[in-house]
C-alpha cells in the first residue's frame, strides 16, 4: 500500500517536472533569450514580493489577529504609510532594480550558468545550492548592513529605511538605491561566485533562491509575530521577532536570515537583556 503511495507520489512529481521544463523550453523557444530572461526576472520579482506582502495586509484589516502585531503601541502600517511605500518601491523597482537586472543575463552567460536549456537539476542538488547562497548572503548582509549604520552611511543612506520603527511587509525593498545596491548585491553574488567557482548552476536555482529570500525579507519586515511565523519552528531563523527590534532599537540584530553572527559577535546583547526583561515583566503580571 505504501509502495503504490510513494510510486504515485513519484510519478506525479515526475509528471509535473516535465510539463514544467517543457514551459520553460517553450518560454525561450524563437526568443532573444537575454530579453528572456529580463522580463522573467523582473515580472517574477514584482509578482512575487506584491504578492507576499498580501497576506499581511490582510491581517491589518481583522482585529483578532491584531494581537500578534509584535509592537502593539507603535503603529505605522496605516494606509496614508502603506501607500507611500507601495509608490516608492515600485518605482524603486522600475527605475533603480530593473537596470542592474539588466546586467545579469550577460554575467550570469559569462560565468557559465544554464539559462534555457533542460533537464532541471535534481531538488537535491537545488536545495545545497539555495542554503549554500542562505548561509553566504546572510554573513555578507550582517557586515553590510552593520556597515551602514556607521555615521555618515546611517545619515545618508539607511536612514530612510529605517523611517520606520514598527515595520511593516511592504517596507522590506524601501531603502536608498545605494543600500537597495549594496544589499543586492549580496543576494547574487553567492550564486555568481558559486556559478564561477563550479560552472554547475541553473537560472531556475537561482530563480527559486530570490523566491525564497523575497519570502524572507518581507516575512522579517513583516511586524507580525504569528505561530506559524518561520522562526517559531526553524531553528536559528532570524524572522520578524528578531528583525522588528532592529526597527524598534536602531541597533543590534544586523543579520537577515540567521541568528548565527549576532550571537557570534555579540550585536545582539541589548537584544537579549530586552527580552529578559521583558519576560520578567510578563511573569510578574501573571503572578499578580
Amino acid at each position: 500500500m505504501n509502495g503504490c503511495k510513494w510510486n504515485s507520489t513519484t510519478a506525479f512529481l515526475s509528471s509535473t517536472s516535465s510539463y514544467i521544463e517543457t514551459q520553460w523550453q517553450s518560454m525561450f523557444e524563437g526568443r532573444n533569450e537575454a530579453l528572456v530572461t529580463l522580463a522573467l526576472l523582473f515580472v517574477s520579482h514584482e509578482i512575487i514580493y506584491f504578492a507576499r506582502c498580501i497576506p499581511y495586509l490582510i491581517a491589518d484589516q481583522i482585529p483578532s489577529l491584531q494581537k500578534y502585531k509584535i509592537q502593539q503601541k507603535t503603529i505605522q502600517n496605516t494606509a496614508q504609510n502603506q501607500w507611500k511605500v507601495f509608490r516608492y518601491v515600485l518605482l524603486s523597482h522600475f527605475f533603480f532594480e530593473l537596470p542592474m537586472i539588466v546586467g545579469f543575463h550577460p554575467v550570469a552567460v559569462y560565468f557559465g550558468m544554464a539559462i534555457s536549456s533542460v533537464p532541471f537539476p535534481p531538488l537535491s542538488k537545488m536545495a545545497f545550492q539555495i542554503l549554500l547562497f542562505f548561509v553566504f548572503e546572510d554573513f555578507f548582509h550582517y557586515w553590510a548592513h552593520r556597515g551602514l549604520h556607521y555615521g555618515p552611511f546611517y545619515k545618508h543612506i539607511h536612514k530612510l529605511h529605517h523611517e520606520w520603527s514598527a515595520p511593516f511587509g511592504l517596507a522590506a525593498e524601501y531603502a536608498h538605491p545605494i543600500e537597495v545596491m549594496i544589499l543586492g548585491t549580496g543576494t547574487i553574488a553567492g550564486p555568481l561566485m558559486w556559478c564561477y567557482a563550479t560552472g554547475d548552476l541553473h537560472l531556475i536555482t537561482t530563480l527559486t533562491w530570490m523566491t525564497l529570500r523575497l519570502f524572507q525579507a518581507v516575512e522579517a519586515h513583516s511586524g507580525y509575530d504569528f505561530p506559524w511565523s518561520t522562526h517559531n519552528w526553524l531553528p536559528g531563523w532570524s524572522g520578524s521577532e528578531h528583525h522588528d527590534y532592529h526597527h524598534m532599537a536602531f541597533t543590534n540584530n544586523f543579520s537577515t536570515s540567521f541568528r548565527w553572527w549576532d550571537h557570534i559577535f555579540g550585536t545582539n546583547k541589548k537584544y537579549i537583556a530586552y527580552k529578559e526583561r521583558k519576560a520578567a515583566e510578563a511573569k510578574a503580571k501573571k503572578a499578580l
